[in-house]
């Protein structure tokens, strides 16, 4: 099977490893990958890599990587197109982070909700426009496959842009809650079993998504879930390993905050700790430091990204250097899975970002939800999810429409209405409305050299 996959965003010091490793352990594929990024320097050390990839001899199908001038040559006779991208440097995320603790704000994420995430959606939201205009122009049947944060405003401008779009978004924080579910069975059992072989009904936002029903063979895990809770409820389950691993590695939790929502709605909220925490109303977990500490999850510090980011150039410097060996192996992730399942090599369900059509009852048709999806033969069918508590229902809906106002505010460069978007954020509700004013307006200034091309800030910022 021969494709030509655009990579947008190709200088990627994380996805483009995993989606190259993936993509060569899938037997039976050629083509070309064509990275574009602005950073070519960092392009052209992936094209180096996936070149060591796919001539590596335990890779199955062999792609030809090239880098790409510009976005056109990059998109022109795409089959696909994968978008990954950060808006702004890493070092910008100092803003969207930190500046809200001045004011008592604080973020284990700050990429999707809260006030980070708007100003975050406010430098990728343009952007998008940009990508959704030449992906019509160019190559108008290509499937688009976003991985790109703030993931659903990401998916709604590339709909709201070209209607036609043939466009998901991809996210693997289910994954993690499926995982959950599997090693707390396996707490009871002796046998180990995988996530794929769970029957889960998923629905929400991105990042903010609910498990309403999950089985393994016949097994009613959610039956489970509370006398697993009051054994654990103490010290946590961190279904990776330690229950202390937050305290180095901010990635991790113990889960509690997982275990909290669903002895609260009935439901098992299905990302990280880390993200749930940033949509609840009320800061219940997200208080202060010490609180955070006490749910034993961590907030993110920019400086720990930055770290790690230059941990990663220097791993895949050593690849291209030969100083370390290159080893292929597949990952967990399932964005190879559905371009195979789309090509008609194998039906494949996925937990997916799409607009509503009436998969996920009880939000507005349109909205972009994360429900599963079934893939095959060039089409994507959402699949019917059961609907989610009313009070539930309550929180996302509050998301759903925050978004469509931020969407709005930035399509129509109304700086008015993005501001609007940012006070409604359940982390700034303690805000009086003069403060959340002026935190808003110095996150635009500290950010103003990503947002100048498309606001009015001086005029914004000066009346």
């Amino acid at each position: 099977m021969k494709l030509k996959i655009a990579y947008i965003g190709g200088g990627s010091k994380e996805w483009a490893m995993i989606f190259m490793n993936d993509l060569a352990l899938s037997e039976g594929l050629e083509g070309e990958v064509a990275l574009y990024d602005i950073d070519k320097d960092a392009a052209l050390r992936n094209q180096s890599i996936g070149s060591m990839i796919s001539e590596h001899q335990d890779a199955l199908s062999h792609f030809r990587y090239s880098v790409s001038d510009d976005i056109e040559s990059a998109l022109e006779g795409a089959d696909f197109v994968a978008i990954s991208i950060l808006p702004g440097l890493i070092e910008t995320m100092n803003v969207d982070v930190h500046y809200p603790e001045k004011y008592g704000i604080y973020q284990s994420v700050g990429d999707t909700v809260g006030p980070g995430g708007v100003i975050r959606s406010m430098r990728t939201v343009p952007l998008f426009i940009g990508f959704a205009e030449k992906i019509k122009e160019i190559c108008p049947k290509a499937w688009v496959i976003n991985f790109t944060n703030p993931l659903s405003i990401c998916v709604k401008t590339l709909n709201s842009v070209f209607p036609d779009i043939k466009a998901f978004g991809c996210c693997h924080e289910v994954f993690h809650a499926q995982d959950f579910l599997c090693r707390m069975w396996e707490s009871k059992h002796e046998e180990k079993i995988n996530r794929k072989d769970l029957y889960t009904d998923v629905s929400g936002v991105n990042h903010f998504t609910w498990i309403s029903e999950a089985a393994y063979r016949n097994d009613d895990l959610l039956a489970l879930l509370p006398e697993f809770i009051k054994e654990n409820e103490a010290s946590g389950f961190n279904h990776n390993g330690s229950n202390a691993a937050y305290l180095s590695d901010p990635f991790s939790c113990s889960n509690l905050v997982k275990m909290d929502l669903f002895e609260h709605y009935g439901v098992l909220g299905a990302a990280g700790d880390r993200h749930l925490a940033e949509f609840m109303p009320g800061k219940q977990y997200l208080a202060s430091p010490e609180v955070v500490n006490r749910w034993r999850f961590a907030l993110t510090d920019v400086k720990y990204r930055i770290w790690r980011r230059e941990d990663k150039i220097k791993h895949l410097d050593d690849l291209v250097s030969g100083k370390k060996p290159l080893c292929l192996q597949k990952s967990d992730e399932e964005a190879i899975d559905l371009v195979l399942a789309l090509k008609g090599r194998k039906p494949f369900i996925s937990n997916v970002n799409l607009p509503n059509q009436g998969q996920m009852p009880g939000v507005p048709i349109g909205a972009i939800v994360e429900t599963n999806a079934y893939f095959y033969n060039d089409h994507v069918t959402p699949l019917l999810a059961k609907r989610l508590p009313d009070d539930v229902l309550e929180l996302v809906n509050l998301h759903i429409e925050n978004l469509e106002l931020l969407f709005e505010g930035i399509r129509n460069r109304d700086l008015d209405a993005c501001f609007r978007a940012f006070a409604r954020q359940p982390l700034c509700a303690s805000l009086p409305h003069n403060k959340a004013l002026i935190l808003f307006r110095e996150m635009l200034e500290a950010t103003s050299e990503y947002l100048e091309p498309y606001f009015d800030l001086k005029y914004y910022l000066q009346r």
